[in-house]
């Protein structure tokens, strides 16, 4: 297991664009969700487990939206150790917001893709 100590956000970057598809499926330990192993990648690397929680804590309540339930948009945006979680019905029409009052996620955003409940890196989609 990598730990990001050892990665700078630039080696992060290149290390997730290497992922273009998932032939592996896990399944999230909530049931709402399966993740790619891209997804599990940045996961166990950056130590940010939380990040799948709190998107399939959602999915129950977003799952009554029918544009929301093939496909979903996912934003973390981080500034000063904290964070914004955003989801969007598409690239600019945003669904839910919830601040995250700390974080040490290493990179300043990042955007994963839910597609047919399987939550992945754009480069996998």
């Amino acid at each position: 297991m990598t730990n990001i100590t050892a990665k700078t956000a630039e080696e992060l970057i290149a290390d997730l664009e290497q992922f273009t598809g998932s032939e592996v499926v896990y399944r999230h330990s909530l049931g709402m969700l399966r993740y790619t192993e891209g997804v599990k990648y940045l996961a166990q690397t950056t130590q940010c487990y939380w990040l799948l929680d709190a998107i399939g804590s959602y999915q129950h309540r977003l799952g009554s939206n029918p544009r929301l339930r093939e496909f979903q948009v996912w934003r973390l945006v981080v500034e000063n150790e904290s964070g914004t979680l955003i989801c969007e019905e598409d690239t600019d029409k945003e669904v839910l917001r919830q601040q995250i009052e700390y974080t040490n996620f290493p990179l300043s955003e990042i955007t994963l893709y839910l597609a047919q409940k399987v939550l992945m890196l754009p480069s996998e989609y």
